[in-house]
């Protein structure tokens, strides 16, 4: 996440305060001065967005209120709604808002009329849903504890058990029944990708909910302790999807940096071969989309 929090404004403008008129309304800065703070107050508790209907993800305000300025944390809700809103406003240009409201429609029309067949994977269990190595470790929160169920092959790429059996097996009959509602009803679907025609963007048919809770719970948790230099801490949105590979499939995927913050690969796979998966390491941001030299290690 990137804003311009620490921009200048005539020294004038500074002068604003924040009260409440005779009328007992509350009076905010306008709009060109609305400024977020560069550090997060780490002490302050957000409040949630899930029950609104927003421009933007509800998780984004909530991640972005502790950087809201300290006399701003103590307003109503609907103030501090307006105020990041107005923020974000300014520096999202109109062809990306129509762009999100277009695919939010598209969203929506799925998920009216899909009917899902394990209702008990749209909101989180963490029992059901994790092995217990795993919850144990995200329980006591200490980087000991995420390094004794974590191995580390190479610098920055960590893997270790994670998903129930249970819960892969679910998940990967709902993905094959949405893909046969698909089929049934020529629905056209975006695929996760532009590398990958087959799969499905779990969020689309309404994973959304609970994948937030994966990311802010649980894989957060995780990498704001091995990740704090590409805002590990603060992960405020996800893409969550499954592709598929195989014969009449897509058969590989070639190099690729993904774009994101953090990964998380998982495998939900029945029975294979193959399936390995290479890294190469990090590329500067002046070489992320250079194509790989065939033979370069």
């Amino acid at each position: 996440m990137s804003l311009d929090a620490a921009r200048k404004e005539p020294q004038q403008q500074a002068q604003a305060t924040t009260g409440h008129n005779r009328n007992g309304v509350s009076v905010l800065p306008n709009v060109a001065m609305h400024r977020l703070r560069l550090n997060p107050n780490t002490e302050h508790k957000p409040d949630s967005y899930d029950d609104l209907q927003l421009d933007f993800s509800p998780l984004f305000f909530s991640s972005l209120e502790p950087y809201l300025p300290p006399y701003m944390l103590a307003v109503s809700r609907d103030a501090k709604l307006k105020y990041m809103r107005d923020i974000l406003l300014r520096y999202s240009p109109e062809g990306e808002r129509n762009r999100v409201q277009r695919h939010r429609e598209y969203r929506q029309k799925i998920i009216t009329n899909y009917q899902p067949l394990h209702k008990e994977l749209y909101t989180m269990n963490a029992t059901n849903f994790f092995v217990p190595s795993f919850l144990n470790a995200i329980t006591e929160n200490r980087e000991e504890s995420f390094r004794s169920i974590m191995a580390e092959p190479v610098k920055g790429v960590f893997t270790f058990e994670m998903l129930q059996p249970q819960f892969c097996e679910l998940l990967l009959s709902e993905v094959e029944n949405f893909e046969r509602w698909v089929y049934e009803t020529k629905f056209r679907i975006m695929r996760p990708n532009t590398m990958n025609k087959f799969g499905a963007v779990l969020d689309d048919f309404g994973l959304e909910a609970m994948l937030d809770r994966l990311m802010e719970d649980f894989i957060r948790t995780i990498s704001k302790v091995f990740f704090p230099e590409v805002g590990g801490a603060t992960l405020d949105s996800h893409h969550g999807f499954v592709v598929e590979y195989g014969i009449d499939r897509d058969e590989a995927l070639g190099f690729h940096v993904d774009d994101s913050e953090v990964t998380l690969n998982v495998c939900l796979g029945k029975q294979f071969s193959g399936g390995d998966l290479f890294f190469r390491g990090v590329r500067c941001d002046k070489h992320v989309n250079t194509e790989t030299l065939r033979g370069v290690g």
